[in-house]
């Protein structure tokens, strides 16, 4: 831009407005390139050279405006410069502000450019100074628009500002100004700006958020002040007059009513009295209500006058050195005109019954004239916390003062030196403003935080013992007693327990002297209702240990039994709710093992619960299978002894061995897999292919198989404990509690055609978790293919082969090809597809399988598995 475009101009009208703007966004431009040194040089010069001209500034306020005390002014303008900049003196603004290497987290901030900023007539060189400074420190340009009846004052303080940044190395013109105001050069500036700083009446601060563009208002303070009976009279009459007598009483935050117990009432009267107060007789009452509100509003001729002046203008005789005008009345409605907010030494004095009637009356004050700004109470913080705490929290303020003159104490920084200090009071949604709070440098930048990607933290977590082995059973025991466990409840089936199965248990307890109790009643697929039936047999027993015996139902009931027997209001509701992230899970399961150790003995190779988290419990009324899942669940010892699973039948054998290979499988490909799972799950899917058809075929004739499995089913339930399982088992969840199928089979059915779906290595959607980078689950799939002797010449053909050696299993074990040979109705399928669909979806487990799941999609593998497609 030429020099003569540079040179200063009259700013009178709307083209040289526009051109100051233009103006201020080419400075604005070159100061957004400025470090962080040459920031601070121009933020400390501009702070030093307003708080050297605090006097002569304070001077020309009062001269110019006719308002306020140059003394009071002079600290305003020394606030504005000093406090603001001993805040934000060492605060980063420029470029990279914070940096979390670990997170992998990089903070930026950028100035927003040109900030408008509406400057009051109360305070026409404090908050020009306050803005102004704000903006240097955020690389801002600024654009001020001051009021007419203030505007030498206020372009005096900026010019101060700017010169001694522009000396300091600030572009040219980075403050510009209005120098005749009016109405439409104020609206042209707000809707020309970035963002606006907007500090006066109501009107002024409803133009600035109807401009359009981003804006920071405060709204009016009408503060109440309540003296409750405990209060130090002397600290709280001193600090009242201290505060409305501050600039006569134009700080917005400055006491506009004081609430009195009526206990101690005459003794707070004859404080202020004694101090120079002065309270208006009956009739003079009446005469300054009509001299500080007319027609409706606050009488612009009574803002930051005397006492004594105010007292003139309404014809009544007061000494010459009265401090405040105080009207005793009892009305808080909007129709008495002391109960308004009054910017000067005038203030409104109410009797209170007690401490409800001052709460009622200071929040009827706040919410008709000054709700979201400033609250204040007087009390003895030791004796009356709970006073204190019925006042915060009925206060729809945004600064809630104690003990502390509300001018001083509002603005931060004197009285509390953790109270941001600011020139700007945010009163929040209440006042119809954007911010709650005491306005600084963090809003007038740009956030930019830079993300790079990390990978969770992850774990391996398993019971705290595992025995295994042929015979392991009484040895683990033993570790009961040694204990010192004293009452133990067992947990398992009517078949089991008539079929003898528990005596080995029974007997091994009391050998070891350990009373015993046995819930014999679990159902296949327990329900709520068994659950809770078992549990009251549990309180009433009063166990310090608990014995699961027998397959997942089994293992399944005796956790929800385990739960509501240490916790027996807890939810099963919220137990049952779904989670993403089971670290970040709403609901937050309670602590277990407080009453009592939990040992899971499993008589079947297959569901892997004896070490997991996972317990799946039935809603009795819809049939729904609900999959529970939180660490606090997870057993504290798990006896894996194979002789437990010799005699297993043959449908148990096929159902729970083709379970344990799903397990397997749908962990290695879990989004949410890792080496220590991978490893686990390997092992395990070999184990199924090697010795699952010996085991079904010769059961206990071959006693290696049987323990294989065992070992097998075990290790697969620590892989998909810690990995998480997949759409597969979200399916079989919903296929088994709508058609009765068993568990296992229901996996089976879909589980070929579900490893197909998920090996599409351009799926519509893949899963979403940090560790997950790229589909690749074909090439996971080819891997176990491989370690399982299948390996092919290329993932593709090592991938066929695995999906044929599963088909082939199957068929060993005696699993028919599609859901419709398990004699399930075409029209019953077809009734409930759309409920599975939705539910499976739904389902806990869906959220770590590698392909993300559309519901159209769950519904043509559903399909395909019913009718063999």
């Amino acid at each position: 831009m030429a020099a003569a475009e540079n040179a200063p101009f009259v700013v009178d009208n709307v083209p040289a407005l526009e051109k100051k703007i233009a103006q201020l966004r080419e400075a604005q431009q070159k100061f957004s390139a400025f470090s962080q040194q040459q920031v601070d040089k121009i933020f400390r010069a501009a702070a030093l050279a307003a708080n050297k001209a605090r006097i002569p500034l304070a001077k020309l306020a009062v001269e110019e405006t006719g308002m306020g005390i140059v003394e009071d002014k002079v600290i305003k303008n020394h606030y504005a410069s000093e406090y603001i900049y001993n805040k934000y003196k060492n605060v980063k603004t420029c470029d990279v502000i914070d940096r979390d290497e670990v997170y992998g987290t990089t903070t930026l901030a950028e100035p927003i450019g040109v900030i408008a900023a509406v400057i009051p007539t109360t305070n026409p060189t404090s908050t020009a100074i306050f803005k102004a400074l704000l903006c240097l420190k955020t690389r801002n340009a600024i654009i001020i628009s001051p009021h007419p009846r203030a505007k030498n004052s206020t372009i005096e303080a900026a010019r101060v500002v700017l010169d001694a940044a522009v000396a300091a190395g600030a572009p040219e013109g980075i403050i510009g100004w209005i120098d005749i105001p009016s109405l439409e050069l104020t609206q042209t500036v707000m809707r020309e700006a970035d963002c606006i700083l907007a500090t006066g009446g109501p009107g002024m601060v409803k133009a600035a958020y109807s401009s359009g563009k981003p804006a920071i208002g405060v709204g009016a303070g009408n503060t109440p002040a309540i003296i409750d009976s405990s209060a130090d009279i002397l600290l709280a009459v001193s600090s009242v007059i201290h505060s409305k007598t501050f600039d006569n009483g134009m700080i917005c935050a400055s006491e506009q009513s004081v609430i009195v117990d009526r206990q101690i009432y005459d003794a707070v009267k004859k404080e202020f009295k004694l101090r120079g107060c002065y309270f208006l007789k009956k009739d003079e009452i009446d005469k300054v209500r009509k001299t500080i509100i007319i027609n409706g509003s606050l009488n612009a001729k009574i803002v930051g006058q005397s006492a004594h002046r105010i007292a003139e203008l309404a014809g009544v005789s007061v000494p010459e050195d009265t401090k405040i005008l105080i009207g005793e009345v009892t009305s808080v409605d909007i129709s008495e005109e002391f109960a308004h907010e009054k910017l000067s030494p005038v203030l409104a004095m109410y009797k209170a019954k007690d401490f409800d009637d001052a709460l009622d009356k200071a929040d009827r004050l706040i919410k008709d004239g000054g709700i979201g700004h400033t609250s204040s109470i007087y009390c003895n913080v030791l004796t009356e916390k709970e006073k204190l705490e019925k006042f915060q929290n009925r206060m729809k303020t945004c600064r809630i003062l104690v003990n502390t003159p509300s001018s001083h104490g509002g603005i931060g920084d004197l009285y509390n030196f953790k109270m941001t200090p600011s020139l700007t009071l945010g009163c929040g949604s209440w006042g119809g403003n954007s911010v709650s709070e005491n306005v600084g440098v963090k809003h007038l930048l740009n956030i930019k935080t830079v993300a790079e990607r990390r990978e969770n933290m992850l774990w391996f977590r398993a019971p705290e013992k595992v025995y295994f082995k042929n015979g392991s059973l009484p040895v683990a025991l033993e570790e009961l007693g040694e204990m010192g466990k004293k009452r133990a409840f067992v947990v398992t089936d009517n078949f089991l327990y008539k079929s003898g199965f528990s005596k080995c248990i029974t007997n091994k307890l009391e050998e070891l002297g350990i009373a015993h109790h046995v819930f014999s009643n679990v159902q296949p697929d327990p329900t709520l209702a068994n659950a809770t039936e078992g549990s009251h047999e549990m309180a009433e027993f009063e166990p310090d240990v608990i014995i699961a015996l027998g397959g997942g139902s089994a293992m399944d009931a005796a956790k929800i039994m385990w739960v509501l027997y240490e916790h027996p209001d807890v939810s099963f509701e919220d137990m049952s709710m779904d989670f993403m992230d089971i670290r970040k899970r709403i609901f937050k399961f309670p602590k277990m093992g407080e009453k009592a150790y939990f040992v899971a003995v499993p008589t079947s190779a297959g569901t892997g619960s004896e070490v997991t988290p996972f317990a799946i419990i039935t809603d009795q009324e819809t049939g729904t299978k609900y999959p529970i899942a939180d660490y606090e669940l997870l057993p504290d010892m798990a006896i894996v002894d194979a002789d437990m699973m010799m005699n297993a039948p043959k449908g148990l054998t096929c159902a729970s061995g083709i379970d344990v290979l799903t397990h397997a499988l749908e962990a290695y490909a879990s989004v949410m897999a890792s080496d220590y799972t991978d490893a686990l799950a390997l092992k395990a899917a070999k184990q199924v292919f090697e010795y699952l058809p010996s085991a079904y075929i010769n059961g206990a004739n071959d006693p290696v198989a049987r323990e294989k499995m065992a070992n097998a089913a075990c290790m697969a339930g620590m892989a998909f404990a810690n990995a998480f399982l997949g759409v597969n088992h979200s399916m079989a969840h919903k296929l088994g509690a709508y058609h009765h199928l068993p568990h296992g089979i229901a996996n089976a059915l879909i589980l070929t055609r579900v490893m197909r779906y998920n090996a599409d290595p351009t799926p519509r959607k893949m899963g979403t978790f940090s560790q997950y980078q790229y589909p690749h689950t074909l090439e996971r799939y080819a891997e176990v293919a491989r370690y399982c002797g299948f390996g092919g010449k290329n993932d593709k053909e090592s991938f066929d082969n695995l999906l044929k050696e599963i088909e082939k299993l199957k068929k060993t074990i005696e699993i028919k090809p599609t859901i419709a040979d398990y004699g399930i109705k075409e029209e019953d399928f077809l009734a409930t597809l759309d409920d599975m669909v939705e539910n499976a979806f739904n389902d806990q487990c869906t959220g770590a399988n590698p392909r993300y799941p559309l519901m159209s999609e769950i519904k043509e593998i559903y399909l395909a598995a019913y009718y063999g497609k």
